[in-house]
């Protein structure tokens, strides 16, 4: 059964027995109606905050994670809605046979009645919730945000912990002593894209330094050359 309903006809029984009641008394005591009719508001509203209190408490106990509790929000304005069209329909079937509930027509009943009974439950209970919420809370030590992956229930700052038991530590980067001429890091491992970048480069050097040295050549013989035409001619 769904979890708003058992809550919108109990609360709906209870606003039909609190108008009965105020139709009663207020027949009997007429100078009093208008404190008769605070009272019974406040009890039936002192009703759904105690009810709605123990939904926050049972659901703050459920979950202790915030971001995965219930949306006991829905869950009370649809009770608080049910209520309010349930019980103005039966109080007005019942004055047409009981005159003493005042009720004023189908229309108003299941209009601004209904209206007014929704708020009477939804204000109340979303009170009570925060407050059961808060309740549970502050007397329970601060939980870890989870995540789920995969199925599995993880802790969202894994990832940067030093001592994940599915990795091992953190190995601690050695830092050379006041006396000491080097770091030993550890060894880099050059990517494929990268080699054969320096294995271009390497040739084109190579080829450049050959040039170099052509020409080198070439102008050493032709100084030679020219040398040896100068000795001929003295």
């Amino acid at each position: 059964m769904t979890t708003w309903l058992p809550r919108g006809l109990v609360l709906a029984l209870g606003m039909v027995l609190v108008r009965l009641v105020q139709g009663t008394l207020i027949n009997t005591y007429p100078t009093k109606a208008g404190m008769i009719s605070l009272a019974l508001v406040v009890l039936f509203g002192i009703a759904a905050f105690v009810w709605a209190l123990l939904d926050g408490m049972s659901d703050a106990r459920a979950n202790p994670d915030p971001d995965r509790r219930r949306d006991l929000a829905m869950r009370w304005l649809l009770a608080g809605l049910f209520a309010g069209f349930v019980s103005g329909l039966v109080v007005f079937l019942i004055s047409l046979v009981y005159h003493a509930v005042y009720a004023e027509g189908i229309v108003p009943e299941l209009s601004v009645f209904a209206a007014f009974t929704t708020l009477l439950v939804f204000l109340p209970a979303m009170l009570a919730v925060a407050v059961g919420r808060r309740l549970v809370d502050r007397t329970r030590p601060p939980q870890e945000r989870r995540r789920v992956t995969d199925g599995i229930e993880t802790d969202v700052f894994d990832a940067v912990r030093d001592d994940d038991p599915r990795t091992g530590p953190i190995a601690p980067v050695a830092v050379a002593s006041a006396g000491a001429a080097a770091v030993d890091y550890p060894e880099t491992y050059t990517s494929p894209v990268a080699l054969a970048e320096r294995e271009e480069a390497d040739d084109a050097t190579e080829q450049i330094v050959g040039q170099i040295h052509d020409e080198t050549a070439q102008i050493e013989s032709e100084i030679d050359r020219i040398q040896a035409e100068g000795d001929s001619k003295h």
